[in-house]
């Protein structure tokens, strides 16, 4: 079952009975050697990188996934101020790290 996740913080139709805490998902990722290869050729003539921007977005969804799960090990049955982050961790080995955090929340429809 999906849980409401926003960027904002509240959910329309509903209110915020209970906060829960932050919540995380955390995801480390390097270029597969296909992505490396494919990205390294294209940073020498020029372009969008798809095989980084591939490996960008598998990595944004892992984090994410990693989010839900920690808000529902929490009992929480929305996320609000959902965020995106990311930083190099490993600059010569081009590992990028991505973090995606909210609040987690139990929330019940408004009367």
């Amino acid at each position: 079952m999906e849980i409401p996740i926003t960027t904002t913080f509240s959910v329309e139709g509903y209110r915020i009975k209970e906060y829960k805490g932050v919540v995380r998902g955390i995801i480390v990722r390097s270029p597969t050697i296909m992505q490396g290869i494919l990205g390294g050729l294209k940073s020498v003539i020029g372009g969008r990188i798809s095989a980084y921007t591939e490996m960008c977005e598998q990595a944004r969804q892992q984090a994410y996934d990693l989010l839900i799960e920690h808000a529902r090990a929490v009992g929480a049955n929305a996320i609000v101020g959902m965020r995106y982050d990311a930083s190099e961790v490993v600059a010569r080995e081009s590992a990028t790290e991505v973090l995606c955090y909210g609040t987690a929340v139990v929330i019940e429809r408004a009367t």
